[in-house]
C-alpha cells in the first residue's frame, strides 16, 4: 500500500467567518474525515497532519483572560493543548466515518514534538499568523500588550509569532512503527510542539509551519505523495493581478524559479510551495496542492497543482 501524507489547512476545521465553537469545528472535521476515508477506500495508507493557527491563538486568549485566577501556560504548552483538541476531533470523526464504510482500522493521535534550532533567525523575525483577525484599531491596542501584529492580506490584522524551520519529529520512530502496523496516524499537529535538544528536550515559544513540518514527516516516512489541502484549488502566479495564471503541473525547477521570484507570500502560499519543493527534492516523489473539496479529483490528476521532479 502506498503512503499518502495529508497536511490539512485551517479551513479543514474552521472556515473564515465562523466563531470557532467546538460544534462548528467538529462539523468541519466530519466533512474532512469523509474525504480522508475516500483515500483509504482507494487502498492508501494515510498519515494526517494539520494546522492550529486559529485554535492555538484562541487558547492563548483564554489563558490570558483567566491568568488572574490560574497560571497561564506558555505558547509551546498551548500548542500541545491544540494538538490534543484537534486530534480528538479528527480522530473521532475518522473512526465514525470508517465505521459507516465498514472499515475496521485503528486511528490514533500522537502528541508530537518537533526539533528546532534555538538560533533560528525566525525568533528575531516573527511571521506566523495565529489567533483571530482584528481591525486596525484593535491591532493597535494589542501592540500595547507587546504582541507583534501584521496584516493578513484581505482578512485583517493578526498576531504573529516566531516560526522556526523544523528539523525532525522527535517521535518519528514511534509514528513509523504505528504506520507500519496499519494504524491511521494523526501527527505533528500544528507543526508540532517546538523543542530544542541541548542535553535535554525543552519547549520553546513558537509555532512551526504545519506544511514545512508535514514535509519532514512525509519525507521521513517515505510517503509516495505529499498532499497539502488549503482553501484554493490551484496555485497561481501573479495572484489577484490581471495576468494571474493558475498552475497545473510544475517541475521542480519551475517551482523553485517562481518561488525565488516571490510569487508566493511568506505568510500564505509561500510555505506550502516551499514544503512541496523540499519533498520533491528529498524523495523524487510527487507533491500536490489543492483544496479540501477537490482532493479526490486532484489525486486523479483532474485538478490541483502538482510539483514533480521533471
Amino acid at each position: 500500500m502506498s503512503l499518502l501524507t495529508i497536511a490539512l489547512g485551517g479551513n479543514a476545521l474552521l472556515q473564515y467567518g465562523q466563531k470557532g465553537t467546538f460544534e462548528e469545528q467538529l462539523a468541519n472535521a466530519r466533512v474532512t474525515a469523509k474525504q480522508i476515508v475516500e483515500f483509504i477506500k482507494r487502498g492508501y495508507k494515510v498519515v494526517v497532519t494539520h494546522g492550529n493557527g486559529p485554535q492555538v491563538g484562541a487558547i492563548l486568549l483564554q489563558q490570558e483572560a483567566g491568568s488572574s485566577q490560574v497560571p497561564a501556560m506558555p505558547l509551546h504548552a498551548c500548542g500541545a493543548m491544540s494538538q490534543g483538541l484537534i486530534g480528538y476531533m479528527i480522530q473521532q470523526s475518522l473512526i465514525n466515518e470508517l465505521r459507516k464504510a465498514g472499515i475496521d482500522m485503528p486511528v490514533a493521535t500522537v502528541v508530537t514534538q518537533v526539533l528546532v534550532d534555538r538560533n533560528d533567525r525566525a525568533f528575531r523575525n516573527p511571521t506566523k499568523f495565529i489567533g483571530p483577525w482584528y481591525s486596525e484599531e484593535e491591532a493597535k491596542e494589542k501592540d500595547k500588550l507587546g504582541w507583534v501584529m501584521k496584516y493578513d492580506v484581505g482578512k485583517g490584522w493578526r498576531r504573529v509569532v516566531p516560526s522556526p524551520d523544523p528539523i525532525k519529529q522527535v517521535e518519528i520512530e514511534a509514528i513509523r512503527r504505528m504506520v507500519d502496523s496499519g494504524i491511521i496516524v494523526i501527527a505533528s499537529g500544528g507543526g508540532g510542539i517546538p523543542v530544542v535538544d541541548e542535553e535535554e528536550l525543552e519547549g520553546v515559544d513558537a509555532v512551526i509551519d504545519k506544511d514545512l513540518a508535514g514535509e519532514r514527516l512525509a519525507s521521513s516516512l517515505g510517503a509516495e505523495i505529499f498532499m497539502i489541502l488549503t482553501d484554493v484549488e490551484k496555485v497561481a502566479i501573479n495572484f489577484k493581478k490581471e495576468n494571474q495564471r493558475f498552475l497545473d503541473v510544475l517541475t521542480l525547477e519551475e517551482a523553485r524559479k517562481y518561488y525565488e521570484e516571490g510569487h508566493f507570500p511568506p505568510g500564505n502560499m509561500g510555505p506550502k510551495v516551499l514544503a512541496a519543493i523540499r519533498f520533491v527534492e528529498r524523495t523524487g516523489k510527487t507533491a500536490i496542492i489543492t483544496s479540501l473539496d477537490k482532493a479526490i479529483d486532484a489525486l486523479d490528476g483532474k485538478t490541483g497543482t502538482r510539483i514533480v521532479k521533471k
